[in-house]
């Protein structure tokens, strides 16, 4: 995305070593102040948690600026879609929606019936694939995917970025996966203890989730059979505006297994598919979505990675991540997306305070 300044991304080793050469100087102070003002004016994190704007507007979506009267004929443009979208897309999407929800209820409770057999896990993919279609055209959504020779397959595990909550149904609408998550209620608990009954979804209890090493436990034992649904993972664990990938959190990749990575990439000329959970609620946003346009997206199934005997959890996460961004055209940030909600660790500040004194330490300044 464009930013509001031109950002100089020269480290600061490089940045430094142009100021001087051997000892501290007080104008050194000048590029920590610099790099204050840019965070201030616009960091690097919080910008991800905005809705993506384009370069202009199409009349096609939304953006963050309030309604400007420019001419009548547009004006009259514009209510004409306002009519369509909230008068007769709407009602018609909502429809399809509740069908779908109540499908897959109703579908996965059924089959829940049903003893473990190659039968009920047909009868249960068939369920799944024909609701998550529903849902899709329910959002008029328009997917494109790609190299579907990489499709994740079953005792695997599929990390893909995350944009939105309907991430889930656009890829289920193109094969079966094991959800993980936390257990909720309201009618998303409904669906989560119905679709359970049909299908190996992995749901955690509040206290539970906290518990890494069951967590790891409970992932690895499905992992280990073969028979059961490829794990559908979102690493980053927040909902990021479609421009980039934040650090993916290692807990995925110390399970074992083979990695599946998928890239989703939503096209904004249409409609703004991120969820942005700090200023609208889960009933809002999917308003938002249902009056939008369509929803048009890419989704590129990439080749397997596993990981090698040489690279911690981390660095094959950061391998993984750095694949899924180029594949997609995102931006790649090692920041961790639970700043949207917390303050900066002091280890982050630690790191540059030590990064700056080994280069007064090299440069002979202390000693």
């Amino acid at each position: 995305s464009q930013g509001i300044i031109e950002r100089d991304e020269t480290p600061m080793e490089k940045e430094i070593a142009r100021l001087h050469r051997v000892d501290f100087e007080f104008s050194d102070i000048f590029y920590f102040c610099r790099k204050g003002f840019e965070a201030i004016v616009e960091d690097e994190v919080t910008q991800r948690f905005s809705s993506e704007e384009l370069v202009s507007w199409n009349l096609l979506t939304r953006t963050n600026v309030n309604f400007h009267y420019v001419s009548l004929r547009l004006t009259i443009v514009w209510v004409i879609g306002v009519i369509v979208r909230y008068c007769f897309l709407l009602p018609l999407r909502f429809t399809l929606a509740a069908i779908g929800i109540t499908s897959m209820i109703v579908g996965t409770t059924l089959v829940g019936q049903l003893p473990n057999s190659s039968v009920k896990n047909y009868l249960s993919e068939v369920v799944h694939l024909t609701c998550s279609r529903i849902l899709v055209r329910a959002l008029s959504g328009t997917i494109h995917y790609h190299n579907k020779e990489n499709k994740p397959q079953k005792g695997g595990i599929c990390v893909a970025n995350h944009t939105s909550p309907i991430d889930a149904i656009i890829l289920t609408n193109d094969g079966c996966y094991a959800m993980v998550g936390q257990v909720h209620g309201g009618l998303m608990g409904v669906i989560q203890r119905a679709t359970v009954k049909a299908c190996p979804h992995v749901w955690f209890e509040r206290s539970e989730i906290k518990d890494r090493h069951l967590v790891t436990k409970r992932l690895r034992e499905h992992v280990a059979d073969k028979s059961k649904l490829p794990i559908l993972i979102f690493p980053e664990g927040t909902c990021i505006n479609n421009t980039s990938v934040m650090m993916f959190k290692k807990g995925s990749f110390e399970i074992g297994g083979t990695i599946y990575p998928v890239a989703i990439k939503y096209d904004p000329q249409f409609g703004d598919a991120f969820w942005n959970s700090s200023k609208y609620n889960i009933v809002s946003y999917l308003l938002r979505i249902m009056t939008s346009w369509a929803i048009v997206c890419n989704v590129w199934y990439m080749p397997p990675m596993v990981r090698k005997e040489d690279e911690d959890a981390v660095q094959f996460a950061n391998r993984v991540k750095s694949a899924i961004a180029r594949q997609g055209g995102l931006t790649e940030l090692p920041w961790d997306g639970g700043l949207k909600r917390a303050k900066v660790k002091d280890t982050f500040k630690e790191e540059q305070q030590k990064n700056y004194s080994k280069m007064l330490v090299r440069n002979g300044s202390i000693g």
